[in-house]
């Protein structure tokens, strides 16, 4: 029975995952249509302005639907199904260049508890989102008065559509029709639609949503190019510093090899060089350690392959292709996680290498769905659209199941065979060396603190940008700029948001909390990656006895 199990796990696991390429490929498989062929009108969600991320299903408001057959919809990606994206038909009969002249396609009963209803969604700024051929269109519920006594609601939805060929190419809502809402009444919803051609290319359909004008801002290039020479200062001063001071060294340490050995052992080493017994000594929590830094080094190799593709491929052109690909690209990597981590512990002395090998592919997955899932606790308890569905959850923890922690123990064998072998440059002592007292500026904690200033002020300067420093020390500081992150993000929301509810409070800083710490990761494998192929090479190109 448990072979049965496991083999019925990894079939769900690796069907989920070749469901996922294959929604992948479906990114850019658009509709075209012929004369007179349906559009279909989906409506997807409603909520309030300033918390966008508290939606709900957008017929949880008394909407009323046109008369059209339902068409069954199905979650087309994996990221849309996480993201909450649900979409129901809106009943419209929409014909390609088939124009509609005003018609209304419902009436609303408006009894007490749906004014109530309405109300509260104007008063709380509702708005809406729809989508026709994959195209987004937001429009307002309604609106209150100068006083806010009486309340309107938008009935007449004036969609105008324009097409290249026979594409879509532009969607625009015009909200008409203000009704006041008063008890006991009927209001009747009503549409139209007019299509007109275009000039715009299908491939460049999505540019107006990218805010040109923002791109094309003096100052928004100014924060690039201010972020861009505060890099290039930072590494030009670190790598002068490290040069003046290891030329020195060099020249002390070549002076001290002509001497005779009489003469050498009279002599006390100094510098970097004293603590060469030490500098290689394993860390006092190996297998936390390495499975930290093999983490690290796969969410690098994940942020380096989405960058790119997103910059290739515009995926933001589907719901959900970013998370999807994300997803993807974060399970094909698990080798990554493996190699490097497995490669470290083993290197290390460490012998539990199967447990090192579990936490190190569970440890970022698990504080993942995690937050989640307790995230979601909360969407259900607030019937919100951003629920996941449990059948989603299953089809996740298949891919954590049955194709990461695969991937993760070839990885594994693969760095323990391979790269598992010590092969420091020089001995490690049996003895710990005595530190001796140092001042309160030295201490392991204010360096640590003081070396995520620097790399955090390019990514407070300009957040589109992604920054990665590798300061060198004995004591690597580089993990640091996730906490300040996460310190940066307390205070936007406190001051640069008007957001509220538990919902909200709780989708923000769970999921930024996640990311200042996949950050603090990331950030902190790269610097020891950085800081031990430079303590590696300035220790080989030194003779030590």
């Amino acid at each position: 029975p448990l072979f049965v199990l496991m083999k019925t796990g990894v079939s769900l696991g690796v069907m989920t995952l070749l469901q996922l390429l294959k929604q992948m490929k479906k990114i850019f498989s658009f509709f075209q249509y012929k004369d007179k062929e349906e559009v279909v009108l989906w409506m997807n969600t409603v909520g309030p302005y300033h918390n966008r991320q508290e939606t709900y299903k957008y017929f949880s408001l008394p909407f009323c639907a046109g008369s059209k057959k339902t068409i069954s919809h199905y979650h087309e990606t994996l990221g849309e199904a996480l993201q909450g994206v649900e979409l129901e038909f809106s009943g419209l009969d929409i014909k390609f260049k088939d124009e509609v002249m005003q018609t209304t396609y419902c009436e609303i009963d408006l009894d007490k508890a749906k004014r109530d209803a309405f109300v509260y969604a104007i008063k709380n700024h509702y708005w809406y989102q729809m989508y026709i051929d994959d195209l987004p269109i937001w429009g307002i519920v309604g609106e209150a008065d100068e006083n806010g006594e009486d309340h309107y609601l938008w009935t007449y939805k004036k969609l105008e559509i324009g097409f290249n060929g026979n594409r879509i190419v532009d969607v625009n809502l015009t909200s008409e029709g203000k009704v006041r809402l008063i008890p006991n009444t009927r209001i009747g919803m009503s549409y139209s639609v007019k299509w007109k051609r275009s000039d715009v290319k299908f491939e460049d359909r999505f540019d107006k949503y990218l805010d040109p004008s923002f791109f094309q801002h003096r100052i928004h290039w100014f924060s690039i190019f201010n972020s861009f020479m505060m890099v290039i200062f930072l590494v030009g001063l670190v790598s002068m510093i490290l040069m003046r001071t290891l030329r020195k060294d060099y020249a002390r340490y070549s002076k001290e090899e002509e001497m005779d050995d009489m003469d050498r052992d009279l002599g006390d080493e100094y510098g970097w060089k004293q603590v060469h017994g030490d500098v290689f000594r394993p860390s006092s929590h190996p297998l936390i350690f390495s499975s930290l830094i093999g983490s690290g080094c796969q969410i690098f190799s994940v942020s380096l392959i989405v960058i790119i593709v997103a910059m290739v491929e515009d995926l933001y052109t589907e719901r959900g292709s970013m998370l999807s690909t994300a997803i993807f690209v974060y399970a094909a990597t698990s080798p990554v996680n493996g190699y490097f981590g497995g490669s470290l512990y083993a290197k290390q002395g460490g012998r539990r290498w199967i447990k090192q090998m579990f936490i190190g592919a569970f440890m970022i997955p698990a504080m993942v769905c995690g937050t989640a899932f307790f995230i979601n606790f909360i969407a259900i308890y607030y019937h919100a659209s951003r629920a996941i569905p449990f059948g989603t959850m299953v089809a996740v923890c298949c891919i954590c199941f049955f194709v990461i922690l695969p991937l993760n123990l070839v990885g594994t064998i693969l760095g323990r065979n391979l790269s598992g072998q010590p092969n420091f440059p020089c001995r490690v002592n049996a003895v710990p060396r005595p530190i001796p007292e140092k001042k309160w500026f030295m201490e392991p904690a204010v360096i640590v603190c003081l070396g995520g200033i620097l790399p955090f002020g390019s990514i407070f300067i300009e957040m589109y940008v992604l920054h990665l420093h590798v300061f060198l020390d004995y004591r690597c500081g580089c993990g640091f700029p996730g906490l300040r992150s996460c310190s940066y993000v307390s205070c936007f929301f406190l001051w640069c948001f008007r957001m509220y509810g538990l919902f909200q409070t709780s989708f923000y800083f769970g999921y930024m909390a996640v990311f200042s710490t996949a950050l603090g990761i990331m950030c902190g494998a790269v610097g020891y990656m950085g800081t031990s192929a430079f303590v590696r090479k300035i220790y080989t190109n030194v003779k030590i006895d």
